[in-house]
């Protein structure tokens, strides 16, 4: 692994700090412009699944192999999220709690537990994406990840402010959930790298993750409050912006 690619990876994870940052400058957004946010989001990650990790899985190995990884993406998710306790800043998921029915002291550790889980599977796409096709394809992953991570960062932390959690320490949530990335980004270019023959199964397995992300949380979340035709339109807008970079830097 070179410089270029660790700066690459390490820069894609640290951008959920710039959301950070931005909750303490914009400290009480609506929940409309929290939903486009996660619509945006949500979009970018859409694209980044298909375009530069199903696509390329399908051009390397067989449809088999593809759907095999993405199935076990999915059901690793599914398993975690199930298993791991956590609970969502602005949603009311079946069988978990919401973030304003904890204690103070601890929605940031069940938050950050959350995001932890969900953005391993961006860690993993990116760390992939430069294992099987280089800059080539690890740099457009890698900036539609750290694009995405900045509004991902700020829709995560902010809602903590209205659970009475100082801006600081809601910053410093934000911050801290891009932390995971980086190493998991690691072990994904090292472990699949010398392990060539199931490199095409784990495309499909972040693939899978990061789709059960999207129908899982994402959506969900965005779409909890009636503004589904932003949320549309900013999903559209992101998955365009992908598409671009895509096209552009692939």
């Amino acid at each position: 692994m070179d410089a270029s690619t660790l700066a690459w990876i390490i820069g894609s994870g640290l951008a959920t700090g710039l959301g950070g940052l931005a909750i303490l400058a914009w400290p009480a957004p609506s929940n409309r412009a929290l939903d486009v946010l996660l619509g945006f989001t949500a979009g970018v990650m859409l694209a980044a699944a298909i375009f530069s990790l199903i696509v390329p899985g399908l051009e390397r190995g067989t449809l088999g192999e593809v759907l095999g990884g993405m199935a076990v993406g999915a059901v690793l998710l599914m398993y975690l999220d199930s298993r791991i306790p956590h609970l969502h800043a602005r949603f009311r998921e079946h069988g978990r709690m919401a973030a304003e029915d904890v204690e103070a002291e601890h929605r940031g550790a069940l938050l950050l537990a959350a995001l932890t889980i969900h953005n391993i599977p961006e860690g993993l796409a990116v760390g992939l994406a430069f294992a099987a096709g280089g800059p080539e394809l690890g740099v457009p992953i890698a900036l539609a990840i750290g694009i995405q991570n900045v509004p991902e960062g700020f829709a995560a932390g902010a809602p903590l402010l209205r659970a009475q959690v100082r801006a600081r320490h809601a910053a410093g949530v934000a911050a801290l959930t891009g932390a995971v990335e980086p190493p998991a980004a690691v072990l994904a270019f090292f472990a699949f790298e010398l392990i060539d023959p199931v490199l095409v199964g784990g495309l499909g397995l972040a693939a899978g993750a990061m789709l059960y992300v999207v129908v899982d949380e994402l959506i969900p979340e965005a779409h909890g409050r009636g503004n589904e035709r932003e949320v549309t339109g900013a999903l559209l807008a992101g998955f365009a912006l992908m598409m671009v970079l895509d096209n552009a830097l692939g």
